[in-house]
Formats: C-alpha cells, sequence, structure tokens
C-alpha cells in the first residue's frame, strides 16, 4: 500500500465519511489508517498493517510507513491520558502464522516494533481484532515475565482460500463480539459458518451458529488469563479441546484433518509467543519473517 495519499485511501475515505468524524477522516485519506471515539470512555484504532506486509514492496525501505508508528504511540498515549480503553483493528496480525513454521504475518521487524508498542500500552488496550488469514485464531499476548496481557482473535473470512501455505481451505463464516460496556471487557464471540458443500450442493445458503467460545471452552470470559488458561490446555496429555479448536480453525471444514506434531507445535507457540526470541525458544529453531 502506499505510504501517502492516494486514489485508494481517498476512496475509502469518501466511502466513510458519513461514520467516521474529520479528523479520523484525515488519517485515513493520508495513510489508510484513523482512530475515532466509539462511545465514551471507548476508542477503536485502527491500522494499516498492510504497510507492514512483506509483498508492499512500497515500504521494503521504510522504517515508519506513512508515520504510523508515532501516529498510534501518540493515539494510545492520549487515549491513556484520557482513560479510555482501545479496540485495535486491522487487517494483517501480529505475530506468527500459525499454519507456517516461522514466518511472521508483517515483516519481522514491524512484527517486533508492533510487539513493543502494544506491551507498553496493554493497560489501555482492550482487545485486538485481525483478519488476513481466512482462519479463526487466538493469541495472547503476554509481558516479558509472561504475564498474560492482551486477547488477541484472527476472525475467518466470508471467502474460502487454499494456497500453498495454506493447502486446507475454509467454510465462509463471520462472528459476533460480546463486551461489557461498563469496562469493554471481552466477554464472549458468536461464531458463524455456512457449510459451503452443502450449500453448493443444495443452491441455498444456511447460516449456523458454529459456536458459542465460552461455551465451547468452558470459559468464564475471554479476558487474557482465560485465554491463557485455555492454550495452555491444548499442550495437556489427551487434550480433546485442541482438536476442537483445530476444527473451529477451519471453520468446520474438514473434522477428518488432524493437526499432531509439528503441526500443534507451531499452532501453539504461534498463540502464546509473538516476538522472534520467545517464538524462536518455544518451537526450537531460527524464526525468519515473510520477506
Amino acid at each position: 500500500m502506499p505510504t501517502s495519499t492516494n486514489t485508494i485511501y481517498q476512496a475509502a475515505a469518501k466511502l466513510w465519511a458519513p461514520w467516521l468524524q474529520a479528523e479520523a477522516l484525515g488519517t485515513l485519506r493520508e495513510g489508510g489508517f484513523y482512530s475515532q471515539l466509539a462511545q465514551p470512555g471507548l476508542r477503536v484504532v485502527s491500522l494499516n498493517t498492510v504497510l507492514y506486509y512483506g509483498p508492499d514492496k512500497a515500504t521494503a525501505n521504510a522504517t515508519d510507513p506513512a508515520g504510523q508508528y508515532q501516529w498510534l504511540q501518540g493515539t494510545l498515549e492520549k487515549a491513556a491520558q484520557n482513560l479510555e480503553k482501545v479496540f485495535i483493528i486491522a487487517h494483517v496480525p501480529v505475530g506468527y502464522l500459525p499454519y507456517a513454521r516461522e514466518i511472521t504475518a508483517v515483516r519481522q521487524h514491524h512484527n517486533e516494533r508492533l510487539v513493543s508498542i502494544f506491551r507498553k500500552y496493554s493497560h489501555v488496550i482492550a482487545g485486538h481484532f485481525y483478519g488476513h488469514t481466512h482462519r479463526d485464531s487466538i493469541m495472547v499476548l503476554l509481558g516479558p515475565e509472561g504475564k498474560p496481557l492482551n486477547s488477541i482473535f484472527v476472525s475467518p473470512a466470508v471467502t474460502p482460500i487454499k494456497s500453498v501455505l495454506e493447502p486446507y481451505s475454509n467454510n465462509p463464516a463471520f462472528r459476533m463480539c460480546f463486551y461489557d460496556p461498563s469496562d469493554f471487557s471481552l466477554l464472549d464471540i458468536w461464531q458463524y459458518y455456512l457449510n459451503l458443500t452443502e450449500a453448493n450442493e443444495r443452491q441455498t445458503a444456511n447460516w449456523r451458529l458454529e459456536y458459542v467460545m465460552t461455551e465451547a471452552f468452558g470459559l468464564k470470559d475471554l479476558q487474557p488469563h482465560s485465554l491463557l488458561q485455555l492454550t495452555l490446555s491444548f499442550v495437556l496429555p489427551q487434550a480433546n479441546s485442541f482438536d476442537k479448536y483445530f476444527s473451529h480453525f477451519l471453520v468446520s471444514y474438514d473434522d477428518s484433518i488432524r493437526c499432531e506434531n509439528g503441526c500443534k507445535l507451531s499452532q501453539v507457540c504461534a498463540m502464546v509467543h509473538l516476538d522472534h526470541k520467545a517464538y524462536s525458544e518455544c518451537v526450537g529453531g531460527s524464526s525468519a519473517s515473510e520477506d
């Protein structure tokens, strides 16, 4: 993506003008990112993480594409001073791809910088929401001492996808996220999906509830501590919860597909180790970025 105003950013700003305020529209036109107060006490920060994506050659040598890092830190600092909570939303997620060993979703040096910023302002951030992978996955941002700081969710997509790195496809999906309006803490996710094979056979779309996250995994909420306990349970012997998680990862595409040994290690390491050092120690090797 470009690092300055262009027809794409301008078109997006024009489309979203009915919902965004002038300040948000200004940064959207200039860099494809924005921030806006959704309600008193809750701010949405929408990042343009495509700027940090390996295939984006326009930003290959830029240390702060479009000045987004400076803007992000200033926005989070101001939110902290105003006692606001923040939901981070973006396309390309932070961390490592759960289906491809040793590959970060964004360039590795950008991933390290984002993780550092998010750790610093974890007390302000109430949740992270990403896309890009077309898969349903979770991550927990940990502090240097292993304390759970933030819950991170990667939402599956309406569009199926297959690639060299992703030999299996996914069913189309959408979700609803629930939070406590008093403190904006995350409470639950209701995940819906479309059985695409059935829809093609019957020539009709029947969207169904795939799962309610707290019910599916016996959680009281979706706070960082709860998600960390869930991820730790995945490594226990005979952990049936992981098989359920992996089925959800593919959006109930094919329950006969198993994720074991190296596949499972990649999944679990990516859930809780978002930075290079911790991830490398988890998988037992050196990491490389998706350049």
